[in-house]
């Protein structure tokens, strides 16, 4: 059905057009690598959310609910103060990582309850107390240690008795440059009780590094409107129905922030001191580059106020009159996208928390922007940062300019290249075109290293994440061919090409031996390993991981299957296929004899996959830690009907060659002789008994397999850590399935436990391409001991119904992922609104680390979409 949000999106690729404008403003830009101009690269402590409300950010903004253009020229948000706090709420607050039992935490909460893919329709909750925000409590209740749960907003009391506001802020576009907001205030307390509203319209400051643009203005044109003018976007004029204007610049308080001499008389915390201290402190004469328009009402208990805005390139005669149409109009063609994008059959509950997935996937895209040669040596026209620290002084190529989706815009507002891929499997279902940008952006010239290393995220562009980039390209690819029936050789092809550069430098770099065995540091998985993993102890000379390895096959058979698709349009890239064939062979052959004593990461007596530590006199020995590591081999799989071979005779000549001449090594990964009655070729390093082995380990509930989902590391370990020990260096891993204990990469994730979306959407992906081959006929016991068989298609189903656990209600009438002591959660103002966790605890479902996590999380979306096939 192609309805009114799908034609919108044919017409806005690019971002263009109705996709121009959108919820790109960051949670959070203060703390981050790139607003950091300290000598040391303390990131967290140079620009703290104390000092945010005063200090101009160089290279973006943030703000509760904002809304910008694509160049992040205008913003509009919301700002809010309840007559009590120290400060106006135009940003939301968190612990910073030093701060937090488990690293930094937004200690807020809110909700992206809807938005349409081109952001015609979005709607967000913020929930705002109406005693005085408890930020000293929420620091002092988190300063113990890392056997302490997080100490939340809700565990202060701020919302005992229903003592606060539910602030619904809503966008709705009559055209693309035609922006409605509307600010509805509910009081859910016992009395009455008064809001300040302040809708905020501000130039990000782009004039005082750059020359070329002047600086623009926001002035007062009649007591109900304001005009912004600009050199880059023209005018706009913004439309409210009653309040006062307020006016100051976008520009740093120094005195505050460095004790200086202030640049502008009117600076950028004016409209807060203003409001909140009475101070003289907006400019008089209502011009300026940041305004807001004050609201104040008395809200009855029980009742509610609505706020109306329009921003509009168009003088408006009557902005009012379509004002509430429009709105219902982009509220019904939003409903009408949900309706049409939900599986046929699927539950009213599924339904709600598909649309809350997807909505909060697209909340979470940001105007992203980083120039890191000007961020390491200073604009042309000043001097350069005084730097001791000179953090990614190798990605001085790297420039930044773009909307992409972030993990999470608070606790994650940079883009993570391995995240990014799982985003797109995710956008691939509601916007096609913006998924294949995404996954193109990070391959281009100036985010690619010229070495071929994808940028990995801004902390440290050099981490190496897992190279999941070509299952993300080949997944997108498929499934909008599926959708449409037509092939994107272009996307696929531009895709490639960068690829073929990022598996070079995997090679050059990560196979120090030239055995196709890899390594890689952590990988993505933080504390996953006995030891750091970026950092090898003494007496180590390096690691070789059965994880790197494997997603190396993984990547591999994902570039063969390219190869042999582009092969179907262009016959020269039987070569490429030729050449990531012979890859698979060497990478499954390399798995099993490594080193002089010709050691295999397969481990017979164990049943199952270790990494294997190298030390510096030669020897090696497996590190027997049974975690999701051991399992990832299983992912390096693809199921090829025979009629992708047909006409690729220079193709199949290279495999007999092969066969003849080393049939050692295709006996390992494949059998090229046998096929399935459908015509299907199976292509993995994992097959038959070994693969009966490692499902064995995998479905047991006292290994791997929780009542929500798949576990991290083994619950064998809960009682028998492993332990390493090597010149006098004692290390060792035990099973925690909640938060970690341990400070490894800042402490604010865990893999030693919990319960991870993408890898188990990787497990439950790979579970049904072996059931496309092996069929019904191939069935194991489900759970491990359990007496009763299911096919792998039925694992699948039965590994997503557990995940989906996660997100039901449980005996308290709240969603499994709350913690059982925050009964507020069972409340009919709390009960219906999701929060999607970056993973969960490994027994209870308990929801862990950032709450926001829409980005990789927001794979329960496939997880829903996927049940039917």
């Amino acid at each position: 059905m192609d309805t009114t949000e799908r034609a919108r999106l044919s017409r806005s690729n690019n971002n263009k057009n109705w996709k121009k404008w959108g919820p790109y403003i960051s949670e959070r830009e203060w703390g981050t690598v790139r607003e950091d101009y300290s000598p040391d690269g303390n990131a967290w402590s140079y620009i703290t959310h104390d000092l945010a409300r005063s200090y101009a950010y160089r290279w973006g903004e943030d703000g509760i609910a904002g809304f910008c253009d694509v160049d992040q020229i205008l913003c509009l948000a919301p700002a809010f103060w309840n007559g009590k706090d120290a400060i106006l709420k135009e940003r939301l607050f968190g612990l910073t990582n030093e701060e937090g039992n488990h690293g930094e935490d937004v200690k807020e909460l809110y909700f992206h309850l809807d938005s349409s893919p081109t952001h015609s329709y979005c709607r967000f909750l913020y929930k705002y107390p109406q005693e005085q925000f408890p930020y000293r409590e929420l620091l002092k209740g988190n300063q113990t240690d890392r056997f302490t749960p997080e100490f939340e907003l809700s565990d202060t009391g701020a919302f005992k008795d229903n003592r606060y506001f539910d602030c619904y802020i809503e966008y709705a576009k009559d055209e693309m440059n035609d922006i409605l907001m509307k600010v509805t205030v509910h009081n859910h307390g016992p009395d009455a009780a008064r809001i300040h509203v302040l809708p905020q319209l501000w130039f990000r400051n782009f004039w005082r590094h750059n020359p070329r643009f002047n600086k623009p203005e926001i002035v007062s044109l009649t007591p109900n409107c304001l005009r912004t003018s600009s050199g880059r976007n023209g005018d706009f004029f913004l439309y409210h129905q009653e309040g006062e204007q307020l006016f100051c610049d976008n520009e740093t308080n120094n005195r505050r922030v460095y004790n200086t001499p202030n640049d502008s008389p009117f600076v950028k915390d004016g409209i807060n001191n203003f409001v909140v201290n009475n101070q003289s402190t907006v400019n008089p004469k209502k011009k300026g580059t940041k305004s807001a328009i004050w609201l104040k009402e008395n809200i009855q208990p029980g009742a509610s106020k609505v706020y109306k805005i329009r921003l509009s390139k168009n003088q408006l005669e009557d902005p009012w009159v379509d004002f509430d149409d429009i709105f219902t109009r982009r509220k019904d063609d939003s409903d009408e996208f949900f309706n049409d994008l939900a599986p046929k059959n699927i539950s009213p509950e599924h339904k709600a928390l598909l649309r809350s997935s997807v909505s909060g996937l697209l909340w979470t895209k940001q105007f992203y922007y980083l120039d890191v040669f000007k961020w390491l040596f200073g604009e042309p026209s000043e001097s350069a940062p005084a730097r001791t620290k000179k953090r990614n002084y190798e990605w001085q190529h790297l420039t930044c300019r773009n909307i992409i989706s972030m993990p999470d815009k608070w606790e994650y507002p940079w883009f993570a290249a391995w995240d990014l891929a799982f985003h797109a499997a995710t956008f691939v279902h509601i916007d096609a075109d913006f998924a294949k940008q995404q996954l193109l952006v990070v391959l281009r010239e100036y985010y690619m290293h010229p070495n071929g290393q994808i940028p990995a995220y801004e902390w440290n562009f050099s981490d190496v994440n897992p190279p999941v980039h070509a299952w993300g390209v080949w997944y997108v690819y498929e499934a909008d061919k599926k959708k449409t029936n037509v092939s994107d050789w272009d996307f696929l092809e531009r895709a490639f090409q960068k690829l073929l550069m990022n598996f070079t430098w995997w090679v050059n770099q990560k196979d120090a031996n030239g055995t196709d065995i890899f390594e890689g540091g952590f990988l993505g998985l933080d504390n996953i390993g006995v030891f750091d993993r970026n950092h090898m102890p003494p007496g180590i000379k390096k690691l070789q991981q059965a994880d790197a390895t494997s997603w190396m096959a993984m990547y591999a058979i994902n570039m063969l299957r390219m190869s042999l698709e582009l092969a179907q349009h262009n016959k020269a890239y039987e070569e490429s296929a030729a050449k990531f064939f012979r890859h698979l062979l060497n990478i499954g052959w390399a798995m099993h004899h490594i080193g002089k004593r010709d050691i295999s990461l397969w481990d017979e007596d164990d049943a199952f996959y270790y990494d294997a530590v190298q030390f510096e006199n030669g020897t090696t020995q497996r590190l027997k830690i049974r975690s999701l590591i051991g399992i990832i081999p299983l992912l390096a799989v693809e199921i090829i009907n025979t009629s992708v071979f047909k006409n690729l005779h220079q193709f199949n000549t290279r495999v007999e060659v092969i066969k003849l001449t080393r049939p050692d090594l295709t006996r390992i990964i494949t059998d090229m002789e046998r096929k399935n009655k459908d015509g299907n070729y199976l292509f993995a390093i994992i097959m038959d008994d070994r693969m009966d082995m490692l499902l064995k380990r995998l479905l047991d509930e006292a290994e791997f397999l929780s009542d929500y989902g798949i576990r991290s590391l083994s619950r064998s370990h809960k009682d028998n850590p492993y332990i390493f020990g090597y010149h006098g260096h004692t290390y060792s891993i035990q099973y925690e399935p909640g938060e970690s204990t341990s400070a490894m990469f800042g402490g604010n994730s865990n893999w030693r436990g919990p319960i991870w979306f993408p890898l188990n959407y990787l497990i439950i992906n790979c579970l049904r391409k072996y059931h496309k081959f092996y069929g019904d006929s191939y069935t194991i016991e489900f759970p491990s001991k359990s007496g009763t068989k299911l096919n792998l298609k039925q694992i699948a189903n039965e590994l997503t119904r557990r995940l989906l656990r996660i997100f039901e209600r449980n005996d308290a009438g709240q969603y499994q992922y709350h913690a059982r002591h925050q009964t507020h959660w069972s409340d009919p103002h709390f009960k219906d609104h999701h929060l999607f966790y970056e993973f969960f605890h490994g027994d209870t479902g308990q929801g862990l680390g950032a709450s926001h996590q829409t980005g990789w999380t927001a794979l329960i979306a496939n997880l829903l979409l996927e049940m039917e096939d």
